[in-house]
Order: structure tokens, then C-alpha cells, then sequence
């Protein structure tokens, strides 16, 4: 009996040894593999990688959103021509914005054209417009910009929620984002300088404003049949 007894306790204690050895090994494979994958996400420049790229972002998309913060941020004066005036300043600036990332990333020889062109004519509207703001900074309130009823600020707040709700998804190539972005943008600008049309009091700059509605829908037209004929850029 003590004999069997021996050899039993001797056969038990090596199994244990084994399954503990087994543990051992298992847990250091374990280990090593999580330090080798620790080791390779280490050795990762991760502030290399371009994240707007990642999430399917587009530099124009990205100018665009700035430029809708900045205006949404604004503090209105009360006043339609003042407000107008200053509203329309940063969304020219967005389109100036815009069409330098289109002449640095862009290649269809019709979209840098029209790049340049609005571009350049913006500019020179930002210069006008800022006159104009300078003029107004003392000018009297004359609408409510607090009241969602009232009608100058309900038709610039609707500009901004058409412009930001139809603002279409970015695709791979940068002159049909240019395209696509500036019509939205362009049909913003267009029911601002309405809204300026319909309850401004400065003569001036309700000329502005219907200059603009009449240039800013030419280059919508163009946009749209240039749409038309790239389709397959999409």
C-alpha cells in the first residue's frame, strides 16, 4: 500500500508540474507577442499621418466649415446694411480660401480659370466691402437679429442652414469638389445679397448686393454644365 501510495502522489505532482509549465509558456507567448505589437505601434509616426485625409475630408471641405464658423460666431449689430456688409466680408474671404487650395491642388484647365476669376473679383469686393463696414460702424439698429421672426435675420439664417444642409460629400478628385463646394457656396452668397436687396437701406451696398446676385449666378451656371460633362470625375 505505502508503495502505491508513493507512486501515486509521484504521478500527481508531475502532472501539476506539467500544467504549470504549460501555464508558464503560454502566458510568456502571450507577452512577447504584446510587446512585439506594442514595439510596432510604437515605432509608428503617428503625427505623420494626415487624419482629414483619413476621415475622408477634403482641404476645401475644411476651409469651407472654417469659414461657416467664423460667421456663425459673428455678433450681429442690428443694423442690415452693417451685419450684411460684415457677413459677406468672411464669406468672400472663404472664397478667396478656397480658390487658392483650388489653384494649388487642382488641374482641370476651366476650374483654375474660374478659380482665378473669382478670386480676383472677390478681392476686390472684400476692398469695397470693407470700406462699406468702416463706413457703418456707427449706423442705427434697424432690425431685431435676436428675433428667429424677424425677416432679414430669418432669410440670412436660412442662407447659412441651405448652405451647410447642402453641402455635398467630398469625392477623390479636387475640381469636382471645387465645383461642387463653390456652387453651394456661390447659392449662399446669392440669398444673402437677396436678403440685403429685400430690407437693406444703403444704396450702395444694395448695388453690391445685385452685382453680386448676377455674377455669383452666371458662375453657378458654368459650374453646373461643367458638372454636367465631368460627371465621371465623381
Amino acid at each position: 500500500m505505502k508503495t502505491q501510495a508513493i507512486l501515486f502522489a509521484l504521478l500527481c505532482s508531475g502532472t501539476l508540474l506539467l500544467s504549470s509549465c504549460d501555464t508558464k509558456t503560454a502566458t510568456e507567448t502571450t507577452a512577447t507577442t504584446e510587446t512585439a505589437a506594442a514595439g510596432d505601434m510604437a515605432a509608428m509616426d503617428h503625427s505623420t499621418m494626415d487624419h482629414s485625409k483619413m476621415a475622408g475630408d477634403s482641404p476645401l471641405k475644411a476651409s469651407m466649415d472654417e469659414m461657416m464658423g467664423k460667421m456663425d460666431a459673428m455678433k450681429m449689430k442690428g443694423n442690415t446694411d452693417h451685419d450684411f456688409a460684415h457677413m459677406m466680408l468672411e464669406h468672400h474671404k472663404g472664397a478667396v480660401a478656397m480658390a487658392d487650395i483650388q489653384l494649388r491642388d487642382g488641374k482641370d484647365a476651366t476650374m483654375r480659370q474660374m478659380a482665378e476669376k473669382i478670386k480676383a473679383d472677390q478681392q476686390q469686393e472684400i476692398g469695397e466691402l470693407e470700406a462699406v463696414a468702416t463706413r457703418l460702424d456707427n449706423a442705427p439698429t434697424n432690425y431685431q437679429p435676436q428675433d428667429p421672426n424677424d425677416p432679414f435675420t430669418a432669410q440670412m439664417k436660412m442662407s447659412m442652414t441651405t448652405m451647410m444642409q447642402s453641402t455635398p460629400p467630398t469625392v477623390a478628385n479636387p475640381d469636382m469638389n471645387f465645383n461642387m463646394l463653390m456652387t453651394t457656396h456661390h447659392q449662399s452668397a446669392m440669398d444673402m445679397a437677396k436678403a440685403e436687396v429685400a430690407y437693406g437701406k444703403d444704396s450702395k451696398l444694395k448695388a453690391m448686393a445685385e452685382k453680386m446676385i448676377d455674377t455669383q449666378q452666371k458662375e453657378i451656371d458654368a459650374f453646373k454644365t461643367w458638372h454636367a460633362q465631368n460627371a465621371d470625375k465623381m
